[in-house]
């Protein structure tokens, strides 16, 4: 395997594990490693990206399913059925873990705003100091502007996966072909908020994609 490649691997198995410890030993060790805090934001920006790409495919996955389900394709409805219950707990774990990666995004970059900030009051050259200043700030903002699309994506997951739940749960009621003629309209909706959430999530991973370029 290429060096940069198990170098990545290991960057990113060390910040899922050390994320949920001790912030300082953690960035310590990872300085060991010639790994500064703006490598972990980008690795961590990365995960979060990638966890949308995921997630988004799980909502995808449902969408296509009510498609079938719907489309009077005169497929089974038990199996149908069976396997949207199990896109809805995929959906549910994939928002959850998405909410997840957010978390660990921000902790990195708050740490990484702190030390950039502190540290610009060593420069004793005032050119230095304000390049980097402006710099920091420039950051920061773009950074801000990503979170906040990240976070409204997954915030949209929510009232999406309650809309899903409760159809899922009619539908286990009501598993027979008047009721599912009943609710195509329903369905619609559905299909409607699912689609919607998946292009606002793919806005985010192209403002995820476009930030990690500046940090290279």
């Amino acid at each position: 395997m290429h060096l940069y490649t198990v170098r990545r691997a290991l960057l990113g198995l060390l910040l899922v594990t050390f994320l949920t410890g001790c912030q300082t030993a953690y960035y310590g060790v990872m300085e060991k490693f010639g790994v500064e805090k703006r490598d972990l934001l980008r690795r961590a920006v990365a995960l979060a990206r990638d966890e949308q790409k995921e997630t988004g495919k799980e909502f995808q996955d449902a969408l296509t399913r009510l498609q079938v389900l719907y489309g009077g394709t005169g497929s089974d409805l038990e199996k149908t059925y069976g396997r949207l219950k199990a896109d809805l707990d995929s959906c549910r774990s994939g928002a959850e873990d998405a909410r997840k990666r957010i978390r660990d995004m921000d902790r990195v970059a708050e740490d990484l705003f702190a030390e950039w900030n502190s540290e610009i009051a060593q420069f004793s050259n005032p050119a230095f100091a304000a390049d980097s200043r402006r710099k920091l700030s420039e950051t920061r903002s773009k950074y801000q502007q990503l979170a906040g699309s990240l976070r409204s994506a997954e915030s949209t997951m929510e009232p999406v996966l309650k809309s899903f739940q409760e159809h899922v749960l009619y539908l286990k009621h009501n598993l027979n072909a008047a009721a599912i003629g009943s609710l195509k309209g329903e369905a619609t909706r559905i299909e409607t908020q699912i689609r919607d959430l998946i292009v606002q999530m793919n806005g985010s991973i192209q403002q995820a994609d476009a930030f990690i370029r500046t940090l290279e």
